[in-house]
């Protein structure tokens, strides 16, 4: 026996040590155990070999029909595992695990939960401006795992947009708003998918454009876009969350009219005379301003998709900066508002 254990060490460790092949050294083995069954079957009883390898022909032929049973296992299992299709398995659920890391402080919120987050992921939302109002909507649109996100706009980055316009940076100077804004969103998250149109939005563009979208975001800096959204939305019975801001004053809310929520233009039939409601460029806005009014906006529309709390329907919430003072104002649907009345 103790040769026979020096024999199968110097087959299996050596032939490791020398690099040969698997079946090489089962090849070796065989032979090993063909050798020891031949002298016992030749070799008188008393024979000096036999006597050394010890054991019986019964004995070694057993535990050489075990071994070769446990290598021929061995090499069908190795030919159906080479044979066997490749096919890549699905991650299970909507989320990856680094989704469901990244979403966990909306996960573990009782109105949100697992069922909200996946209805993010699943939301379609067009913001319209990628200026002030845009900026903050759109990082937290995207943190928030929106699933598609649109933005559209025609201006390009200047100078002076960087004093509130956080989405963009200096290096951006020059750039279209719409891919200086979807660079910065997939920085934030890539898992959602950013679609930019770098274009002013049209009477004759905007309804096949809105119809690819649940959900309205109106951040512009002019009334006649904020009209021609409102009009469009109420057409489409899409809702929207518009805002705006001047100087230290900001005001959000949710038009809706296809769920008996006023529209825009039902709380404001016309657009202010010329002076009335300047720019900011002409009369200033405080920084962090269209900050907080956006990030009230993306609220709103994380609660719309979610159905979580109560939303700005038929609210208008005016935020004073200067002050620190938040009012909320009743609004209602007229019956002759020429966009959603009778």
């Amino acid at each position: 026996m103790t040769v026979f254990l020096i024999c199968i060490a110097a087959i299996w460790g050596l032939g490791l040590w020398l690099g040969m092949s698997l079946s090489l050294r089962w090849g070796l083995t065989g032979i090993l155990f063909a050798a020891i069954l031949l002298a016992h079957v030749v070799l008188p009883a008393d024979h000096p070999l036999p006597r050394a390898i010890g054991g019986s022909f019964a004995g070694w032929a057993t535990l050489a029909g075990a071994l070769a049973l446990i290598a021929t296992y061995a090499r069908g299992l190795a030919w159906l595992r080479a044979r066997a299709p490749q096919t890549e398995v699905a991650p299970q659920g909507p989320f990856s695990d680094t989704e469901l890391d990244r979403y966990a402080r909306h996960i573990v919120l009782r109105e949100i939960g697992g069922p909200g987050q996946k209805a993010l992921k699943d939301a379609r939302v067009l913001v319209v401006g990628a200026g002030g109002l845009g900026s903050p909507v759109l990082l937290y649109l995207a943190a928030a795992g929106v699933g598609t996100v649109g933005v559209i706009d025609d201006d390009t980055v200047s100078n002076s947009n960087l004093q509130r316009q956080v989405i963009h940076r200096d290096a951006d100077i020059g750039a279209p708003k719409v891919f200086s804004a979807q660079a910065a969103m997939a920085a934030i998250n890539p898992h959602i998918v950013v679609r930019p149109y770098n274009r002013r939005l049209t009477e004759d563009i905007a309804a096949e454009l809105f119809a690819d979208y649940d959900l309205i975001v109106e951040g512009s800096d002019n009334f006649d876009t904020r009209y021609l959204v409102n009009r469009v939305a109420a057409r489409l019975k899409t809702p929207v969350v518009g805002g705006a801001i001047s100087q230290w004053e900001g005001q959000v809310s949710t038009w809706d009219p296809a769920r008996d929520a006023p529209c825009y233009e039902c709380v404001f039939p016309e657009a202010p005379a010329a002076g009335l409601a300047p720019s900011c460029a002409e009369a200033g806005v405080i920084g962090p301003l269209p900050g907080v009014v956006g990030a009230m906006m993306a609220g709103e529309v994380v609660k719309e998709i979610t159905d979580a709390g109560a939303g700005l329907r038929g609210r208008l919430l005016i935020w004073d900066g200067l002050y620190a003072e938040p009012r909320v104002i009743r609004t209602k649907r007229r019956h002759d508002c020429p966009v959603c009345g009778g």
